[in-house]
């Protein structure tokens, strides 16, 4: 037993590598494992790469970084899924359930479709503006509310409901049917045009993320008896709970500003993983990051290949996996009730 987690941690940083490796030569261009090792290495500082400037730019510029934002997309949106589930005690929980996601749509379409900004404000920026304003609102409803999980649960949906239907009233008034195309692959999710700014960006607020999180394993924990339990194991429950929803916001607001909606990955990854870890939050937590990586990894590979030259937004690949493996999960948890 003492060594299943080291077991689970190395096969899942293994698979997680070789995952990267792979998709990144799969693709319209033809490119090897060799290539990908050269080039990498020689933007490392690791000698010449010898490929034609083309080929390294394929490599460097474009497969990359999409396939790391992926990476770190999926790891981050299944650790969030992670902790909301735990702190709200809601099986249903994930990175959106705090109307994170549609203020970044509401954002993003006020930058895109009404020219919010003058164009000094690009569409990341306002996405994660209004994702951050629409946390603050649903931080500010449970509060007057009473501040439960329940409350903040509730608030979250209200929040989703009227960002939802300001980006539809504006998309459907003011945007032409161009505009309207391209917003709307946006909000299904899309790697596309993935940078190394956005990945370094995204990887700090996953790494500050994850340490906060893994700091409060043990009181995740004790959330699993109830709030009155861990109040009484000494947990103070109220700035807790404002300490990891924040972050978690925080962390969904980055991501989504970068990468779109991407769904069912903080619903469903934290569900199959705990069959491999157990409930404990000291191994849930890196575990469910791995699965979270190697998932979202291989659904953008899945995105952007199966229907060449067209793409498929990658929050539709993953809705498309992710509701039979929670039916599958819903069942199997049924079954042993």
């Amino acid at each position: 037993m003492s060594l299943r987690a080291p077991l689970l941690a190395g096969g899942g940083v293994a698979a997680l590598l070789l995952s990267v490796a792979v998709a990144v030569t799969i693709g319209p261009a033809d490119i090897s494992p060799g290539d990908v090792w050269a080039s990498v290495a020689a933007h490392l500082g690791l000698g010449e790469s010898g490929l034609p400037p083309l080929r390294d730019g394929i490599v460097w510029n474009l497969r990359m970084p999409r396939t790391l934002l992926a990476a770190v997309c999926g790891a981050g949106l299944a650790v969030c899924g992670t902790v909301l589930q735990s702190l709200l005690r809601n099986p249903l929980a994930d990175p959106f359930v705090l109307g994170v996601s549609s203020g970044a749509s509401t954002g993003a379409v006020a930058v895109v479709v009404l020219g919010v900004g003058g164009g000094a404000v690009s569409l990341s920026a306002g996405a994660f503006l209004g994702a951050l304003l629409s946390f603050g609102l649903v931080l500010a409803l449970s509060h007057t509310l009473g501040g439960s999980t329940d409350r903040v649960v509730l608030s979250g949906v209200a929040a989703m409901q009227l960002f939802s239907a300001l980006t539809s009233f504006t998309v459907l008034t003011s945007a032409d049917a161009e505009t309207t195309r391209g917003v709307l692959f946006w909000l299904l999710g899309s790697l596309t045009g993935a940078d190394w700014n956005q990945v370094a960006l995204c990887a700090a607020v996953l790494a500050v993320a994850l340490v906060v999180c893994l700091g409060h394993a043990r009181t995740l924990d004790a959330f699993a008896f109830g709030e009155e339990a861990a109040a009484g194991l000494g947990v103070h429950v109220a700035r807790t709970r404002l300490v990891l929803l924040s972050v978690t916001a925080l962390l969904t607001a980055a991501l989504v500003s970068c990468a779109g909606a991407i769904g069912f990955v903080g619903l469903v990854l934290p569900h199959a993983t705990r069959y491999l870890t157990g409930s404990g939050h000291t191994r849930l937590l890196p575990a469910t990051a791995l699965t979270g990586a190697v998932f979202l990894v291989w659904a953008d590979t899945a995105a952007r290949t199966v229907l060449d030259p067209q793409e498929v937004p990658v929050g539709v690949v993953t809705s498309l996996i992710g509701v039979p493996a929670f039916v599958a999960v819903l069942y199997r948890g049924r079954s042993k009730a």
